[in-house]
């Protein structure tokens, strides 16, 4: 007989599930101002902690502190402000309009907005983004017409896609934003890719990828660190950690590793955690990296820490898997109550012209989804005609698509 017991598999298991009180007193959060700012042209090995500490700039009293402060000025801060209520606001719109049956799905990235917002600042004309679904502030923070972004949710017949992607898979070249991928984790390959692309071209433009930490667990994860360490490929490397992947806690996907920025250690990138509420802080640690990026000094890894207080897509029931009050004890707090409160502490913002700024942003959005179902909603209205099903799959129509096209009596 041998006395070796029998193996078991060891699971992680989320520390709160249904029914639980949550309590994150034990989630080291570090002071704000208390990380390092490192030279840009540092070397990945001399700032390993910033992999497992996380860079915060604003204090729980509303004040920015340490290096990585004083970025911004107090229009560039009210900018961010109302970037972010605009994102919240379009999206209680939109997952009404689900609700309403005006649309099949929608994702919200509610308390996310900080992390696409603050990043949109630091790139310029021609930099490429490679987005999941939940960067809707990378567009929305721009000059992109909110009027296109719901025609495209809504399928009718003024979608700048015809109807061929799913909703919220938004695509525009001109604005910087790759073809969302519902195959996860791809955005990695792809961004990676392109970097090294401009690169051998002898481009300016850099490249931004974006991922869910659920999806690091994806090959095309690593494959892109492979390739984006091996060339030094402009490129920055997003990883939003909210938490939760759609129903399987962050710690499935982590394993054993203590962060999941500590990944990009063991393939020489320098590598980051960022507080992903606190939008000077996301705004600092993106401009950092980005700078790294255009000087040719190779690729960044940001994780931004922050939490998905939404379900995971409209399709999602949250409380069938966490805590229901997990959101509201996340001890990194509101992104846009957190600015609003730096705002107001400078002296510059008042909760009256909140109030205002947020009332103009919904009759805003209202606006823009009136236009919009002028063309139609996905089960009201016009939408683009099934034929176009054929076109931009291949630059020269071959003779199969043809016949096809012809069977189908088009």
């Amino acid at each position: 007989m041998s006395d070796t017991p029998p193996l078991s598999l060891y699971v992680p298991e989320p520390e709160f599930r249904p029914g639980d009180k949550p309590d994150f007193s034990n989630v080291p959060i570090p002071q704000a101002g208390a990380a390092m700012m490192p030279p840009v042209d540092v070397d990945a090995g001399e700032i390993r902690d910033l992999a497992y500490t996380i860079i915060r700039v604003m204090n729980r009293e509303g004040e920015a502190v340490g290096p990585w402060a004083d970025m911004l000025d107090d229009d560039q801060l009210k900018e961010g402000l109302e970037d972010m209520l605009r994102v919240r606001a379009f999206d209680v719109r939109m997952t009404m309009a689900q609700r309403q049956g005006k649309t099949s799905f929608y994702m919200q990235c509610l308390g996310e907005e900080a992390i696409a917002c603050a990043f949109s600042k630091v790139l310029k004309p021609g930099d490429m983004n490679f987005p999941t679904y939940r960067q809707q502030g990378l567009l929305l923070s721009t000059d992109y017409p909110m009027v296109d972004m719901i025609n495209q949710i809504y399928s009718n017949a003024a979608d700048p896609l015809m109807g061929r992607q799913l909703p919220i898979m938004y695509s525009s070249k001109e604005h910087g934003f790759f073809t969302i991928s519902g195959n996860l984790a791809t955005q990695f390959m792809q961004g990676v890719g392109w970097a090294m692309a401009s690169a051998i071209k002898g481009d300016t433009k850099i490249a931004t990828s974006w991922i869910g930490e659920g999806s690091t667990a994806e090959n095309d994860f690593h494959a892109g660190l492979v390739f984006a360490s091996t060339y030094r490929a402009p490129v920055v490397l997003n990883i939003v950690n909210n938490q939760w992947a759609i129903s399987t806690f962050q710690g499935i996907a982590r394993g054993g590793a203590a962060t999941f920025a500590s990944r990009g250690l063991g393939f020489g990138i320098p590598s980051l955690r960022v507080d992903g509420n606190d939008y000077l802080a996301v705004y600092a640690v993106a401009k950092w990296a980005a700078e790294r990026a255009r000087r040719g000094l190779g690729p960044t890894l940001i994780e931004h820490v922050t939490y998905r207080i939404g379900a995971h897509s409209t399709s999602d029931d949250p409380s069938a898997y966490r805590a229901k009050e997990e959101s509201t004890s996340w001890p990194l707090g509101d992104p846009v109550e957190r600015l609003k409160e730096h705002l107001i502490k400078r002296g510059v913002w008042s909760d009256a012209q909140h109030h205002q700024m947020k009332e103009m942003l919904e009759a805003q959005v209202a606006e823009a989804q009136k236009q919009a179902e002028k063309n139609g909603t996905l089960h009201d209205g016009p939408h683009s005609s099934a034929a176009t099903m054929f076109d931009d799959v291949y630059k020269e129509m071959p003779l199969h698509l043809r016949r096809q096209r012809q069977e189908a009596g088009f």
